[in-house]
């Protein structure tokens, strides 16, 4: 294990040094701006959006699974990493300006070293009752990182390959990509609390509208004083200050209404004047114009969506008790006997929408800057092919997300307890009618024979 510790440390020692003698450049010719794409960049490209974008994300659900996989995994994710290290400090072609991305890249070395020993020493099974418990928990946490930090990361990838996000334009850089991938980490989370949360939602005794309304409330007033620089006061200016006011206020009477585990609509009714501002946004180009539309009434459509899924679709998460999980009035199950929540439903299947919405309205949000815009425009390609691109990687991004949450539902020590059931649901819940809760204590397994007691 020493040695193994060891070559993996010399392995990052080198990669550190051909990064600190890879030349950045703070100025560019037009030849050099414009030079061609070679080959190795590419290949550094794929390789590391592979790697960061699928096969950590995968060895991290495995990880939550405690499948004998997540090793294997995250072993060839490392040696694949460095890899594509070597490749990005080695191509020709076209040069570009010193930025985050190079940085981005050099504190990588950091959570990986990190993650790596965190691995070897875990392996060792020592200090079992004194340091090994604080280990696997800094293990996990670091290991949770990586899908945010390889997000950040293939940010500043295409915002390097592009040239954007430089002088007067890193502030609407900054509100378009971070407020852009806001909405598709909240589309993420719906989609876990959709389809392998709801008994933790039970058990925190909070409904997941009153989460909702305290993350608007603290983005609504760092929003507030954050939109407007200087002291003339523009268009945008006012009207961005001013959704942050409405986010606060409206996450004051979210938080007080979905108090004592109550559902509430006031989160949804903010995604929709969200959206209804942004699609009458004024912008200077008609294409800009015409994708912030569609923006914005995708994400009235995610705000719809969710006002039906809370009042008409979603189960009512009540809290669990210790007197018994077969009692319908307590559990997330016994509301599925009149086939509301039944997971071969339609109205399973209608609870996707918000989630995939909202991912949709991130995308098309973090692809509306002025710079990304005025490329397109110069490429002669108009609102629809540009705005179908997006859903079209929308769809894409949103399979990734629930095939991964399906991962941690079938693999590992979920195996046997998550498999697809009732038409290929996938929540790690027990049906009270066809499945028995585990007993508290040890008695004869009773068995049900389809058929009997049937309405």
């Amino acid at each position: 294990m020493a040695r193994r510790l060891a070559l993996a440390s010399g392995l990052f020692l080198l990669l550190a040094s051909s990064a600190l003698a890879h030349k950045h450049h703070d100025e560019l010719t037009e030849e050099q701006k414009n030079a061609p794409v070679d080959t190795i960049l590419w290949l550094h490209i794929f390789l590391q959006a592979g790697v960061w974008g699928i096969l950590f994300p995968v060895g991290m659900v495995l990880g939550l699974s405690k499948s004998r996989w997540h090793v294997p995994l995250q072993s060839t994710g490392f040696a694949l990493t460095a890899a594509g290290y070597v490749l990005g400090h080695s191509h020709k072609g076209r040069a570009f300006l010193a930025g985050a991305h190079g940085k981005m890249a050099n504190i990588l070395f950091v959570p990986m070293a990190l993650q790596l020993a965190l691995g070897v020493y875990l392996k060792l099974h020592i200090h079992e009752e004194t340091l090994r418990p604080w280990a696997v928990r800094l293990h996990g946490v670091v290991g949770k990182s990586y899908p945010i930090l390889a997000w950040v990361q293939m940010l500043f990838g295409a915002i390097a390959f592009g040239g954007y996000c430089r002088g007067d334009n890193l502030g609407q850089c900054l509100a378009h990509y971070i407020m852009g991938s806001g909405f598709i980490a909240y589309g993420t989370i719906m989609a876990i609390l959709l389809l392998v949360g709801e008994a933790w939602v039970r058990r925190s005794g909070r409904s997941p509208d009153w989460w909702d309304s305290w993350v608007i409330l603290l983005w609504g007033i760092v929003n507030t004083f954050t939109e407007h620089r200087g002291s003339t006061w523009s268009v945008k200016d006012m009207q961005h200050t001013i959704l942050g006011v409405l986010w606060w206020a409206g996450g004051i009477l979210g938080i007080f209404l979905s108090r004592n585990n109550q559902r509430s609509v006031v989160p949804a009714i903010i995604i929709i004047l969200t959206g209804w501002a942004m699609s009458d946004h004024a912008q200077a180009l008609m294409l800009s114009t015409k994708v912030h539309a569609i923006f914005g009434y995708t994400l009235m459509s995610a705000g719809l969506a969710r006002i039906i899924e809370v009042c008409f679709v979603a189960p009512k998460y009540t809290q669990e008790v210790v007197d018994g999980d077969g009692h319908s009035e307590h559990t997330l199950d016994g509301s599925r006997e009149d086939g509301v929540a039944s997971s071969s439903s339609p109205m399973r299947a209608f609870r996707h929408l918000p989630p995939f919405l909202l991912v949709a309205s991130g995308l098309l949000f973090m692809s509306a800057t002025d710079e990304e815009l005025h490329f397109v425009n110069d490429q002669g390609m108009d609102h629809v092919t540009y705005i179908l691109i997006m859903f079209s990687v929308a769809f894409v991004l949103y399979a990734l997300i629930v095939s991964l949450i399906n991962l941690y539902a079938t693999s590992g020590r979920n195996a046997s307890t998550g498999a697809p059931r009732d038409g290929g649901a996938i929540e790690l819940t027990q049906s009270n009618k066809w499945y028995a809760p585990v007993p508290a204590a040890e008695v004869e397994p009773v068995n049900h024979v389809i058929g009997d007691e049937e309405d």
